[in-house]
């Protein structure tokens, strides 16, 4: 309970832990948020660290001198390009070492061959959208790896999100972020922020259920 809580605290009051992190660690803080969107987006295993809101936070910080605007865009970028690319590689290696046999006890060969089909026809836009769903966007890539979703496409389609992403919220963050009103209200728009980003996922689990 004490560890929800404290992720709770820290997305309620992302600003504030944001500051005290620059304050703290001045040039690395470039380094800190580049190891945490790369995690987001590369490691299936931590899809709970904050993305959306943090892009926007750190846009606000940046809009007040705490750090270069266009060099931090550039970074996150980065960051969050390679963290695609790894999460796909890690796919694409699972399915070629686990799911190749049609007698595979992990899962049926023709299950991913339905998962490249659709990734074939549909993959370049999930992977654009799904940058923008919490995380949903940290399972697309790997499940295109899985899928074996031809590289050159995936690449394509990876840069084009991730510049999408990272410029919106960043830029949003750093033109809008220290307005008076929004200033006042930071932390109600950070919770607007993580609200709107889940809609789509629980439209979708909903359906799902529906559906079942």
């Amino acid at each position: 309970m004490e560890l929800i809580a404290s992720f709770i605290d820290l997305v309620l009051h992302l600003e504030v832990h944001l500051a005290e992190l620059v304050r703290q660690h001045g040039p690395w803080i470039y380094a800190i948020l580049f190891a945490i969107i790369f995690a987001e987006t590369g490691l299936v295993v931590t899809p709970i660290l904050p993305g959306d809101s943090l892009l926007f936070v750190a846009g606000t910080l940046a809009a007040t001198g705490a750090m270069d605007v266009h060099l931090l865009v550039v970074l996150l970028i980065v960051a969050a390009i390679l963290g695609n690319s790894t999460n796909y590689a890690v796919g694409r290696w699972l399915g070629k070492t686990f799911f190749r046999d049609r007698g595979s006890r992990w899962l049926n060969p023709e299950y991913l061959e339905r998962t490249h089909a659709f990734y074939e026809k549909h993959g370049g836009m999930a992977v654009v959208i799904s940058r923008f769903v919490p995380i949903i966007r940290t399972y697309v890539p790997f499940v295109a790896g899985l899928g074996a979703m031809t590289p050159g496409r995936f690449t394509l389609y990876n840069i084009g999100g991730a510049v999408a992403w990272i410029a919106s919220l960043t830029y949003a963050g750093y033109f809008f972020g220290n307005i008076p009103w929004v200033k006042k209200n930071l932390s109600f728009i950070i919770i607007g922020i993580v609200l709107v980003s889940v809609v789509p996922v629980v439209v979708a689990a909903i359906r799902a259920r529906r559906e079942r």
